[in-house]
């Protein structure tokens, strides 16, 4: 059985009326751009060999993380640099023997980053992102969800398809995707320990992506020192007590003025799954949520 942790953190009104004009306005129901800093206008196109650093949160998904971890094992890239930056709680034990057990290994052209924070501040992804939008010395800042792969030649190839780019976001044209999993699939159950796994292509099929969403924002690294992630947003720089839906992914793209720009990044999986275990709730309100994600899955595959 999960152990449920309880914190005590609680939001000022105020800044939970923040948060619901703020959802309003990014509606286009409220005018309120103007109460956020611009994102710089002309950016530099980067030539020639470029840092990425890759920002995931990972909260009891240690199973899904273990892929993201070992596609890098698996497929070390050649010509870009990769910072792999992972935010997580020593709460999550099983998380934290995971980043344990891939930190020893010595990846050519990729450097482990590990941001062990408290699980308030895990549960807010902005405060992560922000952190690191603001400190990056990267190129460009890939904040994902701990649940892609990046499989062969993606990452070499999203650098070369970056070359000279002065978008403020891209993202991958298309992805490869699972069905929706169980945590008793035989490829979840594959990764319960830590060790270096790999995903079978056959399980995955290709999905067009037409917007940036939460996990596929690839952002220019001048744009991300600049106006960082959601910065001046209190409501979504605050701890919380438990993991938040990501509205402020959406509060981002509307600061920045885009959706982003596809681009090629050849063989991006992403691992879906059902189970959310990184939400509370009791049994009832989980299995009305797998309800509604099956719903939701097959109304997007009919469509």
């Amino acid at each position: 059985m999960t152990e449920k942790l309880v914190y005590d953190v609680k939001m000022p009104w105020y800044q939970g009326i923040q948060e619901f004009a703020l959802r309003l306005a990014v509606s286009k129901l409220l005018p309120m751009r103007f109460l956020y800093e611009k994102p710089p206008e002309k950016l530099a196109g980067k030539t020639g060999r470029l840092k990425i650093e890759i920002v995931s949160h990972c909260w009891r998904y240690s199973h899904l993380h273990a892929y993201q971890l070992s596609s890098l094992v698996n497929h070390p890239p050649k010509n870009v640099d990769i910072v792999m930056t992972v935010f997580h709680a020593k709460e999550d034990e099983a998380t934290t023997q995971l980043l344990n057990f891939f930190g020893e290994k010595k990846v050519e052209n990729v450097t482990w980053n590990w941001q062990p924070v408290t699980p308030p501040e895990l549960f807010r992804r902005a405060i992560g992102r922000n952190r690191r939008a603001q400190n990056t010395d990267a190129d460009w800042v890939w904040f994902a969800d701990c649940d892609l792969v990046f499989g062969e030649g993606c990452l070499d190839g999203l650098a070369e398809s970056l070359q000279g780019k002065k978008d403020p976001l891209v993202f991958p044209a298309q992805e490869r995707i699972t069905p929706l999993l169980t945590n008793d699939s035989p490829m979840l159950k594959a990764a319960k320990e830590p060790k270096v796994v790999s995903v079978d292509q056959g399980d995955f099929t290709i999905r067009v992506l037409e917007r940036a969403v939460g996990a596929y924002q690839i952002v220019h690294g001048d744009i991300c020192r600049s106006v960082g992630y959601c910065k001046d947003v209190s409501a979504y720089q605050r701890e919380t007590d438990r993991w938040k839906k990501t509205f402020e992914d959406r509060a981002f793209r509307w600061i920045l003025g885009t959706h982003g720009v596809p681009v090629e990044a050849p063989s991006v999986y992403r691992i879906r799954h059902i189970e959310k275990g990184r939400y509370h709730g009791s049994k009832a309100a989980s299995d009305m949520r797998k309800r509604i994600r099956k719903a939701q899955d097959a109304s997007r595959n009919n469509s």
